[in-house]
């Protein structure tokens, strides 16, 4: 198991270093002067001039190559260093530190919100199938998984904060700011895990013990609550883990919306005023946290089923 970790964790770091380098090429080959950008930001476009645009640039280090540039930042990242924002001056880090718990809040949210509706619904589905129950769910989780989140975002806006008036529709601060924003995200993955749970449960009700339970006489109940789910809930999991890395990538469309404090948010404004240093930031905490996600949900399906044989090499 240690030698597959390792590997794992090799790969993920290949992996980390291909999304930051790529995102560190694209933003600086978007149309635009860097340091004019950055000067509007700090100064406003009245204020500036061609000789404070060259000392931005001469100090930032934007006349360099650009593999010279990706280079200084991996030095200085492995000193624990993101940099410092171009356009507010404060460091990169401590930025993101200050906004993160207001997007895992968000996430969280939205995952619990998920796991709650979900299983039952794919349980009672796949233990009723081919009924009117089961159509039903398996056509509702159809109909949410093909909604964009943007576009429901601005349903629920329009039908509970401008028609209705109960719930916010801007901000953050009280529980009822964060219902809107975390029903948004969360209907996506309650209807994807809602299918995976019906597809697995199915495929457990169909196993050779669950006729033997039943001709035993034990209660639809014990067998779908007791030993049906116990063993669909490896894949189920699974899905969840990686569902929960995609919230969290969701969270930048969400955020901008409902206007929520959260690094997604931060992200967003960054790229408006090309503030490179918070945008290269903002994507090395997002890939790393979805690599660590994704590691930790494959030990998570090792230690629920032993039975799985993990390559060494």
């Amino acid at each position: 198991m240690l030698a597959y970790v390792r590997k794992r964790i090799i790969g993920l770091i290949v992996v980390i270093l291909g999304v930051t380098a790529m995102t560190f090429l694209l933003i600086r080959l978007a149309p635009g002067e860097p340091a004019e950008m950055i000067a509007i930001a700090r100064y406003g476009e009245e204020n500036i001039s061609d000789e404070m645009v060259s000392y931005i640039r001469d100090k930032e280090e934007l006349d360099k190559p650009i593999f010279c540039q990706y280079i200084r930042w991996l030095q200085n990242i492995l000193k624990g260093d993101l940099g410092v924002s171009l356009s507010t001056g404060e460091p990169v880090l401590e930025e993101i530190l200050t906004r993160l718990p207001a997007t895992f809040k968000l996430a969280v949210c939205a995952l619990l919100l998920s796991v709650a509706f979900a299983i039952p619904l794919g349980v009672i589905s796949a233990a009723h199938y081919n009924s009117i129950t089961d159509r039903l769910t398996t056509t509702g989780a159809m109909l949410a998984e093909s909604i964009p989140c943007f576009w429901l975002s601005l349903l629920l806006i329009i039908l509970f904060s401008v028609n209705l008036g109960w719930l916010p529709s801007f901000g953050a601060g009280k529980i009822k700011h964060l219902v809107l924003p975390s029903v948004s995200l969360s209907v996506g993955m309650t209807a994807v895990t809602t299918r995976l749970t019906r597809s697995s449960m199915l495929e457990v009700l169909h196993q050779d013990y669950i006729t033997t339970a039943k001709a035993k006489g034990l209660s639809q109940v014990r067998i779908v609550g007791h030993h049906a789910l116990k063993n669909a809930m490896i894949p189920i999991v699974t899905i969840i883990g990686i569902q929960f890395s995609h919230l969290m990538e969701g969270t930048v469309i969400i955020e901008s919306i409902f206007g929520w404090p959260g690094i997604g948010k931060l992200l967003v404004d960054s790229i408006f005023v090309r503030d490179y240093a918070m945008i290269q930031g903002c994507v090395l905490f997002f890939a790393v946290f979805v690599v660590i996600i994704n590691l930790i949900v494959d030990l998570v399906y090792f230690l629920l089923d032993p039975k799985i044989k993990m390559k060494k090499g």
